[in-house]
Parts: C-alpha cells; structure tokens; sequence
C-alpha cells in the first residue's frame, strides 16, 4: 500500500502546469466508440481512471497506441459490445460507454458503475433519456442491457443537472435520426470540450455550455484530432494549496474563466490573483478569512472544489459554513481533518468549520478521489509530519501530484507502508 509521506510547515512558491482533464478525457475515449476512423487525442493526462477506460476499450477491440499524453484510438473493428463489471466497478463513469455502443452498434451491455463512494449518482437519468431515444432498456443482473436498430431524436428533459448524463445522452444523439433537444442539460466546461470532439467527428451539435442542447443527428461520424481541454479542478487545488501554506503559486497551461467561482472564493479569503490568458497567480500573505460557499451545478462553485477549501477553512480566521448539495456523502473527509486538528461540526448537508491557528500532522486516509486533495493540502499546511493513505483515489485524478507539490517546495515523497 503507497502513501504520501508530507512534512509540512512549508510555504509553496513557484510555478506549476495543469494536466489535462480527466473528467474531459474519459468521456471523449468513450466517443472513439462513434466512429471507425481514428480518433487522435493529446493532452490526455496520465491516470489511473484513463488507464482502466483505456483497457474497458480494448477489451472491446479498440486499438490504442499511447505515446506520453497523446493517444490514437481505433473502434472500426469491434469484438464486443459489453462492458464488465470487473473493470467498470472500479470507475463510474465506464457507463459513458453505454450510449456510443447503443448509438452506433444497437446494442450495449454494461455494468451498473461503482467508482467513489460519496453517494448514490444513479444512472436512472442516462436509461431514461435513452428510452426516449427509442432503445429497449433493461436492469439484468447488475447490467444495463439495451438495444435499438438505431436511435429516433426526442426532446428528453433530465430530472437533474446530470454531468454524465448529458455526455451520455449526447453521443446517444449524435448518430440518432432526426433532431434531439436536451433540456436542462449540464454546463460544465468538460461537456463543451466534448461537444467541441464530436463536432471535430462531424457531429451537429449547438448550445453546448446553455441549459438547452441541440442535435441533429448524422449518419455516420469519422475520425478527428482534439485536445483535451485543462483540468480546473487540479488547476483549482493547487491555488488552494498555495493559499493554505500562504504561498506564491503561478498555475499554467489552465482556462481561468473555468475557474471564477473558485477564485472568487479564494480573493474571499484575502488571496491575491492575478489572471492571463492561460495562467493563474495566487499570492496569500496573512492568515486566510473564513467564508460562506454552497456548491452548486456550473458556473456555481463546483462539488468537486469543497474538500479542498475545508481544508483552507480549518485554518482560516473564523468560523465558514460549507453546504454541499449535489452528493450526499461528501462530508466523509471531516473525522479525517479532525485527527489533525479542525473542528468541524456537521449538521445535515452543512458543515461549520471553525478555524483553528494550525493543525497538527497525523496519519490520516483518503476516503474518495477529492477528499484526498484535502488532506494533502490540509498536510502541507499542518505542523509536523502527516501520511495521507490509501494513494489510489488521488492517482485516479491528479497526475504525479507529489512531483508537481515537490516542484513547487513541498517535502513529500510516495513511501510503501
């Protein structure tokens, strides 16, 4: 079992890049599955996520060559339209293949998704909207089976803001007959990037980033290049690493207007931010200010953005309240931060934290992907030494994060307990 050994205390000064995506990267892997030409994708960063949905797709025959981050996907000749469930329980969003197979191929048989255990994100959405995309669909024995000579364009208004979902529903209406609306469609910048691949493919797609999505579906798709945009949520921790050691951080290679929601709650805590075309600046000088922050669907503050700005919080002046509302569980990363020091009470899907001067290391465990970021952070701020265990759910979305911490003067180093 790996660990991250950090001993903290130490101000964060330098320069940073941001990888790209992986909340973008594996929906657009899954939109190989749309075409038979190949589809050729750089900026794909080097994850444990992107490397299981590499081996669910060739399972399924896809050829992929990797060279660093740019991968070459080939889906013209497939072997299988199933995706087990040994892979798929590994990762939730190994449901993205359901739709791209059910689209192109009329029939799909895929697990029902595990992945972080921060709350029950079903699936009900994705089967409902392809129902009404005409396909036959079926719960059989943990799997979603689902069939359909090809798919007929419906309007399909989702119950919730889905991320997935909407991803999902898109390459399903991509290969549709006639034209799809989906409303109340998800807004997140790695929706846009993948609309931005599948027209790349020929797709025929407005409204991308809006509420309100249109489709009008293509006989076929060919292959295309694309690269997959920066990852706002690495981009993102990183500031908060810096203003929770009251550091100097330059973040490049990231998309700012991603990212206003964050930054805006950072300036908050008295961060100062400088901003260009493609970098962040944060510099924080005194100790950070409590504050108020609801996460809500894009461009609110984003879901993914909350462990990591309680870490800030329980060492900020005052007291700030932190309501989550989009996943039930993700308050796990509390009894964590308690062992260092925090003192955080939870009501219901709130969470006061009142700050304390400094928290103490401590061994502590990761409990999800974005939990885990929090307690690096929470580590790199504290006084004394901290082991952050259970390394996996960090490898799933930050790329060689304790390089990119010890780049930036971090003493951490990956040991093996």
């Amino acid at each position: 079992m790996e660990k991250l050994k950090i001993r903290g205390g130490r101000r964060l000064v330098g320069e940073v890049r941001t990888s790209g995506a992986k909340n973008a990267a594996l929906p657009i892997l899954c939109a190989s599955l749309l075409t038979a030409g190949d589809l050729k994708l750089t900026n794909v960063p080097d994850l444990a996520d992107v490397r299981t949905m590499l081996l669910l797709l060739e399972g399924m025959g896809v050829k992929v060559r990797r060279e660093g981050h740019e991968v070459t996907l080939n889906a013209g000749a497939l072997t299988s339209t199933v995706a087990p469930y040994e892979l798929v329980k590994t990762m939730r969003a190994s449901i993205l293949t359901l739709c791209p197979l059910v689209a192109r191929f009329g029939a799909a048989r895929v697990s029902l998704p595990g992945g972080c255990a921060i709350g029950a994100r079903p699936v009900d959405q994705h089967i409902k909207g392809l129902r009404a995309l005409g396909a036959e669909v079926r719960i059989d024995h943990g799997y979603v089976d689902a069939q359909s000579p090809r798919l007929k364009g419906a309007r399909i208004i989702t119950d919730m803001v889905t991320v997935t979902g909407t991803e999902n529903l898109m390459m399903a209406a991509v290969l549709a007959e006639g034209e799809t609306v989906i409303e109340n469609a998800a807004r997140e910048p790695e929706v846009v990037d993948l609309a931005n691949c599948l027209i790349a493919m020929g797709a025929k797609i407005t409204g991308a980033g809006t509420p309100t999505i249109v489709i009008e579906g293509v006989k076929t798709l060919h292959g295309a290049e694309h690269r997959v945009v920066a990852d706002r949520i690495e981009a993102g921790s990183y500031l908060c690493a810096a203003a929770a050691t009251r550091g100097d951080v330059l973040v490049t290679h990231c998309v700012p207007g991603d990212l206003e929601a964050v930054t805006a709650k950072l300036r908050e805590m008295g961060a100062s931010i400088e901003s260009g075309a493609d970098w962040l600046r944060l510099r924080m000088t005194g100790r950070p200010k409590a504050v108020r922050i609801r996460t809500t669907p894009h461009p609110g503050f984003p879901t993914d953005m909350q462990a990591q700005f309680m870490a800030i919080a329980a060492i900020a002046e005052g007291a700030s309240e932190i309501t989550e509302t989009i996943f039930e569980n993700r308050f796990m990363h509390v009894p964590e931060l308690a062992r260092m020091g925090a003192k955080i009470c939870v009501n219901g899907h709130t969470a006061v934290v009142t700050g304390v001067e400094a928290l103490e290391g401590a061994a502590v465990m990761a409990t999800d992907l974005r939990a885990s970021a929090s307690l690096v952070i929470a580590a790199l701020a504290a006084q004394g030494e901290s082991t952050v265990d259970r390394l996996y759910h960090l490898d799933r979305g930050y790329e060689h994060m304790e390089e990119k911490l010890r780049g930036l003067g971090a003493d951490v180093e990956r040991i093996r307990s």
